[in-house]
């Protein structure tokens, strides 16, 4: 499995607080069944990381998890504010890209509201070249209440990503429903952890494809079009449905 929404990087966000806390985490990763995931930090205000910084914090941890031996595949990415895609230029863009692929970029929900920038925002990624990857909408109160607010994004080219701790009801019933909600309606493409530290939505990447009971769907959702993301490629048809 690939696991493409982590805050593994450790002292850069909330995330990991220290290395031994990234080498917990990549160790409950692999124990997990992942093979590869991206580290993702926030690009936002209160973590205003840069991609010089996300990308000096993978290679040592790179270095590190050879040191250790644990056999876990880092990609590099973010995950961006929606409102610093307007602070931050196309170079920059590009390099914050899962997995480097200059392609599909991380763009955090609100978890309050549905703002208009939000959209447009969506919308001017697509028009500069990028397909944007919507993290945990499961997880916001006007997306609970209309899941189809998604849509019309999806129809645009937004992808969509889904988070284990919803999926399998760690993080209430209304984000599970919700998230299964947009599964089963075809409006999620992705699920990550969004693990932050060894206790915080940690792994759990198991939990949630046992809980979507469709073996050939849950492939699609962790294995399938993850892949296709990291290598910068189009997104492989979903799985027909009984």
């Amino acid at each position: 499995m690939i696991d493409l929404h982590t805050h593994i990087l450790p002292g850069i966000d909330d995330g990991a607080r220290t290395l031994d806390d990234a080498l917990d985490m990549a160790r409950a990763f692999v124990a997990d069944g992942v093979t590869a995931i991206a580290a993702t930090p926030h690009v936002r205000d209160d973590y205003p990381t840069s991609a010089d910084m996300m990308l000096r914090a993978v290679d040592a941890l790179r270095l590190a998890l050879d040191e250790e031996g644990i056999p876990l595949t880092v990609h590099p990415g973010a995950e961006i504010a929606v409102d610093w895609i307007a602070r931050l230029d196309e170079t920059e863009l590009r390099r914050l890209t899962l997995a480097g692929s200059g392609l599909y970029i991380l763009v955090e929900t609100p978890y309050y509201g549905w703002p208009v920038e939000l959209v447009e925002r969506l919308l001017g990624l697509r028009v500069a070249g990028f397909i944007p990857v919507l993290a945990h909408p499961e997880r916001n109160g006007e997306v609970q209440g209309n899941p189809s607010l998604l849509a019309p994004l999806v129809h645009g080219g937004t992808l969509v990503q889904v988070t284990t701790a919803s999926l399998d009801g760690r993080l209430g019933a209304r984000s599970r429903e919700t998230a299964h909600r947009l599964v089963t309606n075809r409006l999620a493409h992705v699920v990550a952890s969004d693990a932050h530290t060894p206790d915080v939505r940690a792994a759990g990447m198991r939990t949630a494809v046992d809980a979507l009971q469709n073996e050939a769907l849950a492939e699609w959702l962790v294995e399938d079009v993850p892949r296709a993301l990291v290598a910068g490629s189009d997104v492989p048809s979903r799985p027909p449905t009984s």
